[in-house]
């Protein structure tokens, strides 16, 4: 689950991490009394969407006039912001952060991933920071340092040491420096973090580290034993069909081909579309419909499936293990009469029961391509999808 940039910036001020005095709107004629609030005479008013780029985008500006800041407001809420990270139809500002401005010295960057192969939570740093950093560890390797860290084990005084000189700071910045560093891993694992990112890590005029930016990722399998942070969630910031199976205990992903998976198993899943990529075909969705396919799952899978309006046919490829293939071919019939489904639909089921399974596909009296081999419906889904 992502973060806004004033929710983590929230986070930041819980780990007494350094950031702007700032305040979050979600109406124009609130604009000025904020600016009034913050105080000085110049502000930096940011749109708050799930996506990067939004200076280049015109979602961030910096003003000198408080009733800017209204009309800021004014252009961008309830509108869509379209940026290189998200699709063309951008996605929906419904907050916009106004916070002091800052006189920047230099900008730095910072972040913090799981490093599944040594087991560690590994922080990232490089004394190039505001810019891509993908484009720094391409062109100059030696700028950035992959630091891991063990919350038991590890000298977190001398790793964040090591990562301060990467960065160039001196003594006094590695004084500020090292208890961030403590404060950032402490909310990493306390709030099950799967990633952070800081960007730009600025050194101000009177020479003191700042958060300027604040992007933060929740590992949402993690999100049962963090009710406060799942308050934080934007369903707006989503894909509609995304949020809706989210709310189902669907495991759904949007993609942008015309033939709609329905399967049980993430790894079924996997390969069912790399067997629809490899007859020529385009997979329109991944959807694991879990372990046990009833028939109310199959057809909240099927109703979110044909959401998409470039669907022209369904691929339902379903193992039976411990559920039986009898059941969930009752289940599917069911599900596609109360749909009312008018694309063509093929069904693969094996396993327990995949005869009779198929026999009442076969007599259901609706239009149903039963097909047992993964290879031949593939294929005849990839044929009824041109």
């Amino acid at each position: 689950m992502n973060l806004h940039e004033y929710q983590g910036k929230s986070l930041f001020a819980q780990y007494n991490l350094p950031v702007s005095k700032g305040r979050v709107i979600f109406n124009a004629e609130d604009a000025e009394n904020a600016c009034n609030e913050i105080g000085g005479s110049k502000w930096v008013v940011k749109t708050q969407v799930h996506a990067g780029g939004r200076g280049k985008a015109g979602g961030v500006e910096l003003i000198d006039k408080a009733e800017l800041a209204t009309k800021f407001a004014e252009k961008w809420l309830g509108k869509r912001l379209v940026t290189y990270q998200t699709d063309e139809n951008g996605q929906l500002v419904n907050s916009i952060l106004i916070e002091e401005c800052m006189d920047i010295s230099t900008e730095l960057y910072l972040s913090a991933v799981v490093d599944r192969e040594s087991q560690k939570i590994v922080f990232i740093g490089s004394s190039e920071g505001g810019v891509n950093i993908e484009d720094v560890a391409k062109n100059f390797p030696e700028k950035i340092i992959y630091q891991g860290m063990d919350v038991e084990t590890s000298n977190i005084e001398e790793d964040a040491t090591n990562i301060a000189k990467v960065l160039k700071l001196n003594d006094s910045q590695t004084k500020q420096f090292i208890p961030m560093i403590e404060n950032l891993l402490r909310l990493f694992v306390e709030k099950d973090l799967s990633l952070l990112e800081i960007n730009p890590l600025v050194i101000n005029k009177n020479g003191d580290l700042h958060c300027l930016d604040a992007k933060i990722n929740i590992d949402s399998n993690a999100l049962f034993r963090q009710p406060d942070l799942q308050k934080m969630y934007d369903e707006s910031q989503e894909d509609p069909q995304e949020a809706e199976a989210a709310k189902n205990d669907l495991s759904y992903v949007s993609l942008d081909g015309n033939i709609g998976c329905m399967v049980n198993g993430a790894g079924l899943a996997m390969g069912t579309m790399d067997t629809i990529k490899f007859y020529g075909g385009n997979p329109a969705n991944f959807l694991d419909v879990g372990g046990t396919a009833t028939q109310a799952r199959v057809t909240k899978a099927f109703k979110i499936i044909l959401k998409d309006p470039e669907v022209k046919v369904v691929l339902v490829n379903i193992f039976g293990g411990i559920v039986r293939c009898d059941l969930i071919a009752e289940g599917v019939v069911a599900a596609i009469k109360e749909v009312d489904i008018n694309i063509p639909v093929v069904v693969r089921l094996e396993g327990n029961n995949a005869d009779l399974g198929a026999k009442i596909l076969s007599e259901a009296n609706i239009e149903i391509h039963s097909i047992n081999n993964l290879a031949e419906a593939a294929n005849k889904a990839v044929e009824l999808s041109k």
